[in-house]
């Protein structure tokens, strides 16, 4: 199998199921998964992005095995993600510059970059990338990866909003990413959008889900019922992908219906954009 990220697919990890099973011709290599994985678990994520609450005892327990059945058809948002090659328009090494804001009423809110290496365009057409990911205490280094078609900022974000979910719910990593492919692949919204890059309008499209609104574990992790992931994709931007967001307005803390005030300073905006391009010599 080849991979957007790589050419190695064996031991492929949970990203790449759905429902419990692998669809065939979706594919992620296992190496920036597991780069981003070690890097994410071994920051201090929870202290430097969230503040921190007391974690939730119960764990959300392993989705039981699917029956044997046909290869699904890959939703168009699964290829927007996972199988588009987003380093289709860079043909010599740069830097993609993205800026990182979260916003958290009633809280002073962070301000931090992101940084895509492309260090070389391989003659396959693939790239040899690297992910530089904030900085400071909140950095994590992602190494680099050889024969990559996939922009490594969409798995390095992931996983690290997913280590912040399991840092403040408990609940385990397999169990989010599945969240998120399911609803990538039966609730996503595509529609068509505009950007503006380098003072230019530019035409995209937006794909939009909420992996945690008929979640049948919505009361183990009821902060993230109404939890809105919104990626822009644009293949007349270095990289293929433009922004990333997510918009989290809690209204309940457990069973109890908080006031307007209350749910107010619970919302939390947070965006990855791409500013700008640089070339490397």
């Amino acid at each position: 199998m080849h991979s957007i990220f790589g050419h190695r697919s064996s031991g492929l990890p949970q990203w790449m199921r759905r429902a419990g099973r692998l669809p065939m011709n979706v594919v992620v290599s296992t190496a920036i998964c597991v780069a981003v994985s070690v890097a994410v678990s071994t920051a201090a994520i929870g202290a430097t992005l969230e503040t921190p609450e007391t974690p939730e005892t119960p764990v959300a327990p392993a989705a039981p095995a699917a029956p044997s059945a046909p290869t699904q058809e890959i939703s168009p948002a699964e290829v927007m993600v996972f199988q588009t090659n987003h380093m289709q328009n860079i043909h010599s090494p740069v830097d993609l510059t993205y800026a990182y804001k979260k916003a958290v009423v009633s809280a002073p809110g962070i301000d931090d970059l992101i940084h895509v290496d492309v260090t070389k365009i391989n003659p396959d057409g693939t790239a040899t990338v690297s992910l530089r990911f904030l900085t400071g205490t909140r950095k994590l280094a992602i190494p680099e990866v050889e024969h990559s078609k996939g922009n490594p900022l969409l798995l390095g974000f992931l996983e690290w909003d997913i280590a912040q979910m399991k840092a403040l719910t408990g609940g385990s990593t397999g169990y989010f990413r599945r969240r998120i492919r399911i609803a990538l692949a039966e609730a996503a919204v595509i529609r068509p959008t505009t950007i503006t890059y380098k003072g230019k309008k530019l035409d995209a499209q937006e794909v939009s889900f909420q992996p945690y609104r008929n979640d049948p574990m919505h009361e183990k992790f009821e902060k993230y019922v109404d939890k809105r992931y919104t990626f822009v994709f644009s293949n007349k931007v270095p990289g293929g992908v433009y922004q990333i967001g997510t918009q989290l307005s809690t209204e309940k803390v457990g069973a109890l219906t908080v006031s307007t005030v209350a749910q107010e300073n619970m919302r939390t905006d947070e965006t990855i954009t791409l500013v700008k391009e640089d070339s490397k010599k």
